[in-house]
């Protein structure tokens, strides 16, 4: 079983087109990725879907990517939770306004579809890895449950 088959994405931006393309991409590999096109609506279906990652535009009319990643980890508080800036902002004061506000990576759109694969591969080993082995008699837990 491959790593992105073990893993939760949120997929936030205002751009439903973006977003719907993205998550569509990530299901046909083998992630569960939901899409939603404001802070507000992340931070619902969040409380629901208990993603593992979530990937946040960072400007959205009403609540940007900064207040969001913020919302989402307070709301995540009891589980590992990687948070991903996808953005068109490249300048190095964009990409330090993310580290600040709590991102572990900064993506700058368009993002290449096999580049964006690795990373959430990569990301969803490194999540499994932290994650404790189920006790006897339970079956494979999925990242993120």
């Amino acid at each position: 079983m491959d790593a992105g088959s073990l893993l939760k994405v949120l997929y936030v931006d205002d751009n439903q087109d973006l977003a719907d393309t993205a998550v569509d991409l990530l299901r046909l590999v083998g992630f569960d990725a939901r899409a939603c096109y404001s802070g507000r609506d992340a931070l619902a279906v969040a409380a629901e879907f208990r993603p593992s990652i979530c990937l946040l535009d960072l400007n959205m009319p009403g609540m940007d990517g900064d207040e969001l990643v913020g919302r989402l980890r307070d709301q995540a508080a009891d589980r590992p939770v990687l948070f991903v800036a996808v953005t068109a902002m490249s300048a190095e004061e964009y990409r330090r306004r993310t580290t600040e506000a709590g991102f572990e990576m900064h993506l700058v759109k368009p993002v290449d579809p096999h580049d964006l694969v690795r990373i959430l591969d990569a990301m969803a080993r490194m999540l499994t890895a932290q994650k404790p082995a189920p006790a006897a008699g339970q079956n494979g837990r999925h990242v993120g449950d």
